[in-house]
């Protein structure tokens, strides 16, 4: 079995540092080859290129824009009526990632709209999320590029997220049926959504693109106090041969450097790991 293969998401992780630039260095000092960030659209590409290689590191995914976030977007791809913004963010993505040499999107869905009936607005949005990812799917292609879905749970972290559930995100990409648009799973929001995790994995495991974790519910390192017993799930992925990317999106409990630990011990005990 190979071992997996971890990236450091410098959205959450490195914050101690003010810029993402400092933060690929620190996390190719602490052993990371790969990094992942939700949004670097305030620096501009270039300067992300040149700290990408200078610290050695891999950006393997990136985020849609989010939209206007003081009005409160967090996506747009499954929002009526903001289509044209939706490929304007995606274009920008793209740029970025074409630059980068980044070959993962993460192609946010958005919220349900202030004031509306989940029920009431929910075959609009996934109608209007399916031809926004079939979109993609044919910009990606020419780029290279894999587009993803993630699901995000509503119990804790954003009730009013559009894509909540693994088989909510398994059937739109029936829907959009194309090959290079996958799945995100991160374990975090499975688990409060759904559990049943070993099932899920298996049944969905041909769909997913790459994967995030956390513990739950504090959301903090996968070896702190809490429901999900990462050993497990990793020799579980083990076990499957994921190939892919495992990003560590928490939120560290003091220091980012003493909270590694758990993938220290994880390097040591998986000799030719390429983080």
């Amino acid at each position: 079995m190979a071992p997996l293969k971890f990236c450091a998401n410098i959205s959450w992780l490195f914050t101690e540092l003010p810029d993402f630039s400092r933060r690929m260095s620190a996390a190719a000092q602490a052993g990371f080859q790969a990094v992942e960030a939700a949004w670097l659209y305030d620096t501009e590409p270039p300067e992300l290129r040149r700290a990408a290689r200078a610290a050695g590191v891999e950006v393997v995914l990136i985020n849609t824009p989010p939209g206007d976030v003081e009005a409160g977007d967090l996506g747009l791809g499954a929002v009526p009526g903001r289509e044209s913004e939706f490929r304007q963010g995606l274009e920008m993505a793209v740029k970025y990632a074409n630059s980068l040499d980044c070959k993962r999107i993460h192609l946010m869905a958005g919220r349900v709209p202030v004031g509306a009936d989940r029920t009431a607005v929910a075959k609009e949005m996934e109608a209007v999320f399916v031809q926004n990812l079939s979109y993609a799917a044919d910009v990606l292609s020419k780029e290279g590029i894999i587009g993803l879905i993630e699901p995000i749970n509503t119990r804790i972290t954003d009730p009013r997220y559009f894509l909540d559930s693994p088989h909510q995100a398994a059937g739109i990409l029936e829907k959009v049926g194309k090959p290079n648009i996958k799945l995100q799973m991160d374990i975090f929001h499975w688990q409060i959504m759904d559990g049943n995790l070993t099932q899920n994995i298996h049944k969905y495991f041909p769909m997913i693109g790459h994967i995030q974790i956390a513990q739950v519910p504090g959301r903090n390192e996968p070896d702190s106090a809490g429901e999900l017993n990462y050993s497990y799930l990793f020799n579980t992925l083990e076990n499957l041969n994921y190939q892919g990317y495992i990003g560590c999106e928490y939120k560290p409990q003091g220091s980012t450097q003493q909270g590694l630990g758990w993938i220290k011990d994880y390097w040591t005990h998986k000799p030719g790991h390429k983080s």
